[in-house]
Formats: C-alpha cells, sequence, structure tokens
C-alpha cells in the first residue's frame, strides 16, 4: 500500500523503531508515535489517522484497550486499528476483542503478518457504510479519498489531487498531475460520491473537479485545467460557469 497513513501507539521505543522499519519500508507514512493513552488521545485528533497500531499494555497497564474503546464510542472518530501485545492473558483477549480489532498479533511481531494485517484492515474498513466498493472490488471510496488496487497493493489517491475524471463505457480514467488509473464504475455512480460543490459535470464524459480549473472557454465548449489538461464543455453543462466566481 502507498500513502496509508499509519498512527502507532507503543510505549517502548526499540518495538516502535523496528515497526516504523518495516512500514515506512513497505511505502507507509508514519504520521505519530504515542507513549501512553493521553498522549495517544492528544496526537490521534492532531495527525491524518487512516490506521492505527495499538499495543496493549502501555506501561504496565492495558491502556490500549481503553484507546480503542475510546475511539470506537465517537463516530466521526472511528479507524480501523491493529492490536499488538506479548500477553497470552485470556481476560484481556476477550476484552480486546469487544473493541473488534481487525486483527490481533503477538509480539514479537512477524513482518508479514503486521503488513497483511494493516492491508486487510483498510479494505475491511473501507468496506463499510460510509464508503463504497465498486463492483470489481478494485476501489474504495471515501469523503477525502480512494484506494485503488493496482497488482495487489492499494494506492491512496486524495480526491484534492484529480484534475478530471474520463468515463469509457462502464470504465472511468482518474487523472491526477502524476498518475492516470482506470476503474470499473459508472460515472453516474461516482458523481454521487462526490462532493458536487467541487467535482462538477461539463460533458457527458467529464467530470471535473473545479478547483483546478485555469480557464473556461465557452465559444469553444473547452475547459483548461491544470497539468496542461482540458476537457469539453458541452451546451448542457455550461451552467457550470455560474458556479465560478467571475468579475465583469
Amino acid at each position: 500500500m502507498d500513502n496509508v497513513n499509519v498512527f502507532i501507539i507503543e510505549d517502548t521505543p526499540a518495538e516502535s523503531d523496528r515497526l516504523i522499519k518495516v512500514l515506512e519500508a513497505n511505502n507507509y507514512v508514519i504520521t505519530g508515535v504515542a507513549r501512553n493513552f493521553k498522549e495517544a488521545l492528544t496526537k490521534f485528533y492532531q495527525v491524518k489517522v487512516d490506521i492505527v497500531i495499538i499495543d496493549i499494555f502501555l506501561n504496565g497497564v492495558a491502556d490500549g484497550i481503553s484507546f480503542a474503546e475510546t475511539i470506537s464510542i465517537v463516530p466521526e472518530a472511528t479507524k480501523p486499528f491493529v492490536f499488538l501485545t506479548s500477553s497470552t492473558d485470556r481476560q484481556i483477549f476477550e476484552r480486546a476483542k469487544l473493541t473488534q480489532p481487525f486483527s490481533y498479533l503477538m509480539k514479537p511481531f512477524n513482518e508479514l503478518e503486521v503488513l497483511y494485517a494493516i492491508e486487510m484492515a483498510v479494505e475491511k474498513f473501507y468496506d463499510q457504510n460510509d464508503v463504497f466498493l465498486d463492483e470489481e472490488e478494485d476501489t474504495v471510496i471515501s469523503s477525502d479519498y480512494l484506494f485503488i488496487k493496482k497488482g495487489k497493493s492499494l494506492k491512496k489517491v486524495l480526491l484534492s489531487d484529480i484534475i478530471y475524471i474520463e468515463v469509457e463505457e462502464k470504465y472511468c480514467n482518474i487523472i491526477t498531475e502524476k498518475e492516470k488509473f482506470v476503474i470499473l464504475i459508472s460515472l453516474t455512480k461516482i458523481l454521487k460520491l462526490l462532493d458536487s460543490s467541487i467535482f462538477c459535470r461539463t460533458h457527458r464524459n467529464f467530470i471535473v473537479n473545479m478547483e483546478k480549473i485555469l480557464e473556461i472557454v465557452p465559444s469553444d465548449n473547452l475547459i483548461l485545467l491544470q497539468g496542461n489538461q482540458h476537457v469539453t464543455l458541452s451546451e448542457r453543462y455550461k451552467d457550470i460557469i455560474k458556479k465560478v466566481r467571475t468579475l465583469k
């Protein structure tokens, strides 16, 4: 996976350092590390988080479970999380299970197990009510980004990075400044999932990111976009001009 933001809660520097090394080597972004419950709660709301890796025992207390319980009861704060622990206590496991973690891994951790656990957690979590998974299961869409499957991994694409989207039969070409992605989803479906104040239809085959528009040329039915891109503006969708502030 690329560009997935990972928040780590681990009280032992040697353990967190090893985890960071493994994750960064696999293109994960470490947005924060917390050593205790209080620091974890503070940092969690300050950084971007796609998934949390939680050590159950922090300074000898099962505060990792307390953290999971805390974020799980606030819908806006809910994120997928994976537990890491050296504890074999059955009661601890039962309490941790109630928080519905996406995985429960034992220390010392196995690198592949951690990587697979994270990938599965991200895929499963973003296949829930507030996101959309297309028919071919190669794309996960949330309010801020897409996870697009490329080969055996998921590529994170920020919606703000999208310049425009073009439809070709059942497929959509998603164009960013750096890459082009092809996903199996109809233009109608993807329109319903995008913010209509930012993404607007300009033609039956095109959706543009309003923030990427450089120039609109109504006489030529043309919209010029960032990245040396351009799309067609049909008569039917020329109302887009009303959404752009103009000086006369």
